[in-house]
């Protein structure tokens, strides 16, 4: 049965990012799917996609927030698995307002960017989205009115 959840779980995470013609990519998914028990509190994991050599991936994330009508930036420490190309986002940011993480990411002359909604219950997976370059200050603005409108569930 846990391994059969461990299965499913891997399963979501590698279809949380949309097919990118085989560039690199993000792939988003709960703790669990990562089958690291060090991320257990983590908000969410993601591992790189299309990079032949996911080790020598370069990450980093924002987290992206509105907090009392005022637009903050907190950079993130984003934390590497047992395995090359898993990383674990855990929550730095204030719980109050509406957040959500940038991720940013290269692989040799390759660029791929997410935007992670973070609602009450986590990472909205439905709401994200995913780039071949990094999203952009208006993107990232965009989804940002979209959470402050209930678009964060």
């Amino acid at each position: 049965m846990l391994l059969s959840m461990l299965q499913l779980g891997i399963a979501a995470l590698a279809i949380a990012a949309p097919a990118m013609g085989g560039g690199f990519t993000f792939a988003i998914g709960s703790p669990v799917a990562s089958q690291d028990f060090h991320f257990k509190a983590a908000v969410f994991v993601f591992r790189t996609e299309g990079c032949s050599e996911g080790a020598k991936a370069q990450v980093s994330a924002t987290a992206e927030g509105i907090v009392k009508g005022e637009r903050r930036s907190i950079v993130l420490n984003v934390l590497p698995g047992n395995k090359p190309g898993v990383f674990g986002i855990y929550q730095s940011w204030p719980a109050e307002g509406q957040w959500l993480v940038d991720l940013r990411g290269t692989c040799a002359d390759l660029s791929a960017g997410a935007i992670v909604p973070i609602g009450p219950k986590g990472f909205v997976r439905e709401a994200s989205k995913f780039f071949s370059r990094p999203a952009t200050d208006s993107e990232i603005d965009a989804s940002l009115k979209g959470l402050s409108k209930g678009g964060n569930k």
